[in-house]
């Protein structure tokens, strides 16, 4: 039989959080030899300045398909219509997707997809995939910790645990999310599991789709396998093929010293280079709440108060739909902060965060962010804004012991607290310690023989594997 040529589709969820490490596993694919495309919806390639399918963001290594997303074009495609947009895609892309999966060939002169990544959020694309025999692995952009906690959604409610009553105390440990039971609380679960109805629609959909992983023929993770370490116990006794590749970007810059930048996804503002050159050392907090969260004009306001109080000089990237509402709050809070900081639009993030200036980084604790805090070896003030986020916060406070965790609250006064403590407090030095022994971990994890990439090995030698299968099966059809 001749050999088939492993070719894999990516399809993430059209949302950064999601694209920009499924474009750096793309990346870290094409390096180990496997032709790869990725898919996405047509409003994200427009947002990637990608007008050529074969050459996205100026790389040659793997392909760029979009499929409508059923949204009108005016449709924000934000935070608080995260939910619309899932649905639409199930609705209006399902037989879109299927095209290019199975006729992607056709399309763009390629072997046919033997494999495909599809997203985990997204079970219409493992459905699909597997309507059509072609062997599917799970991509979970968020961690092994919110993952477990979703997985563990059915046995919070078989045990009563879900819903929470009315006027409980949230801060009540939860018990029935195995290697958690000593420190999670009702707060820390995603917020999807605040709702009254254990039945509800969108808790029980994204209970699913992570039960759904266990069909799968892989999981992968952005992370490193011994910072979770003891839940990835858990998880192999429901997933025992999981794949632990992070950090991806990390793991891309070791295969590749030349990589570019990520994505951009706004207007780099290049301004906030010369100023934090001029910042002493660990003297700078940088603000960054990721690419979804959006805040009432008071929250902005009490963040601002309390950086302001803390006494330390911050920069803040202020994105323009941060604001929940109409109005250029950018431009008032530039002219507030002109003395203390420095207030800009959009950054390089891990950029930032490797800068010498910086000590501290509030952040809203995507999971993205938290890795990359953790790279940098920056200690972090986590105001997690929802799903898997109110999760990373509890670890990062708790588990790792590398930041703060003021989730639920919004006043100044916390914020100039939680600052100082991050900044100088008497846990201070112990975070820094503890963020640096992983960020060496990090480091580690992605050199040759490190845990990262030897994962990512087995990952392109199973890859390899389901393409001779998946051919097979063609071939045993055709017969």
């Amino acid at each position: 039989m001749e050999k088939a040529t492993p070719h894999v589709l990516i399809f993430p969820l059209p949302l950064l959080g999601h694209i920009s490490p499924v474009l750096q596993l793309a990346e870290v694919l094409s390096l180990r030899g496997i032709r790869v495309t990725v898919l996405t919806t047509d409003h994200v390639k427009r947002r990637l300045g990608s007008d050529d399918e074969n050459r996205p963001m100026g790389r040659k290594r793997f392909s760029l398909l979009s499929i409508p997303d059923g949204l009108p074009a005016d449709h924000p495609r934000s935070a608080g219509q995260f939910l619309e947009v899932l649905r639409s895609l199930m609705v209006n892309s399902r037989h879109a997707y299927r095209d290019v999966l199975v006729s992607s060939c056709k399309i763009s002169k390629t072997p046919p997809v033997t494999c495909a990544i599809v997203d985990g959020l997204m079970p219409f694309a493992a459905e699909v995939a597997e309507e059509e025999e072609i062997p599917f692995i799970v991509f979970r952009t968020s961690g092994p910790c919110s993952f477990w906690a979703y997985f563990s959604v059915p046995k919070l409610i078989e045990a009563g645990e879900l819903p929470f009553p009315e006027e409980c105390d949230m801060d009540e440990l939860v018990r029935s999310v195995p290697g958690m039971e000593t420190f999670l609380r009702r707060r820390d679960l995603p917020t999807i599991c605040r709702v009254r109805d254990a039945n509800d629609a969108h808790l029980q959909a994204l209970s699913s789709s992570t039960q759904r992983t266990t069909r799968a023929r892989g999981l992968i993770f952005n992370s490193i396998e011994q910072l979770d370490a003891a839940l990835l116990t858990h998880i192999n006794s429901c997933c025992p093929r999981t794949y632990t590749i992070g950090p991806i970007g990390e793991l891309l810059r070791s295969l590749d010293c030349s990589v570019g930048s990520p994505p951009e996804w706004w207007r780099e503002d290049r301004s906030y280079a010369a100023w934090l050159d001029a910042q002493p050392s660990k003297s700078v907090v940088y603000v960054s709440f990721g690419s979804l969260t959006v805040l009432r004009r008071s929250q902005i306001l009490e963040f601002w108060h309390g950086l302001v109080s803390s006494g330390y000089r911050f920069i803040w990237a202020v994105r323009p739909d941060l604001l929940d509402g109409a109005g250029d709050v950018a431009a008032e809070l530039k002219a507030w902060t002109e003395e203390k900081g420095c207030v800009v639009e959009w950054v390089n993030q891990t950029a930032v965060l490797a800068h010498p200036s910086v000590g501290a980084f509030l952040t809203h604790s995507g999971w993205n962010s938290t890795l990359e805090g953790i790279c940098a070896g920056v200690p972090m003030i986590c105001w997690p804004f929802f799903f898997d986020q109110m999760v990373n916060s509890r670890f990062v406070s708790e588990v790792w012991r590398i930041g703060l965790d003021m989730k639920d609250t919004c006043d100044r006064g916390t914020v100039a607290k939680m600052v100082k403590q991050a900044m100088e407090g008497e846990s201070a030095e112990e975070m820094r310690r503890n963020v640096g022994r992983l960020s060496e971990m990090a480091r580690q994890s992605v050199d040759e023989g490190g845990s990262s990439r030897v994962h990512l090995e087995q990952l392109v030698h199973d890859i390899r594997a389901l393409s001779l299968e998946a051919s097979a099966l063609k071939v045993g059809k055709s017969v």
